[in-house]
């Protein structure tokens, strides 16, 4: 699913998405984003993580990208056939332009080629945490 709008977020509105897995944009003093976990967002579908998070520093195989101020965005859910069961490859969102609500990875993608966002890969942060669900319909 495509959103053709986007929102600006507000400090007000990214509220509710903090609740989430609301992870800091920027590097942390270590270099290193902070990933979190509970829920996520997936072609504009909210899927939950079913087990606590495992470290494996360099092994992720489905990107998760960390977005500032709103929840994480996976490339893959359940049902998809290149669902690895939540090997995520961690990749840190740093914003060029306004934010806006990105929600899935097309979105993330499209972003970056606009230049409103960096993407910056950070493999010591990859972890495993399998996640349930996935929008109706999803194969890829």
């Amino acid at each position: 699913m495509r959103r053709t709008t986007r929102s600006v977020l507000t400090a007000a509105a990214a509220v509710p998405l903090m609740l989430g897995v609301a992870v800091p944009s920027a590097l942390a003093d270590s270099e290193h984003a902070n990933v979190g976990f509970g829920t996520l967002l997936y072609d504009g579908a909210h899927v939950r993580t079913v087990a606590t998070p495992t470290s494996m520093p360099g092994r992720g195989v489905d990107d998760i990208y960390v977005v500032p101020n709103q929840l994480n965005v996976t490339s893959v859910a359940p049902g998809d056939r290149d669902y690895h069961g939540g090997r995520w490859a961690v990749n840190v969102v740093t914003w060029n332009s306004t934010p806006y609500l990105l929600d899935s990875e097309d979105d993330i993608l499209t972003a970056a080629t606009a230049g409103d966002i960096t993407i910056t890969r950070a493999p010591d942060n990859d972890f495993v945490c399998p996640v349930t669900g996935s929008a109706p319909g999803h194969t890829r």
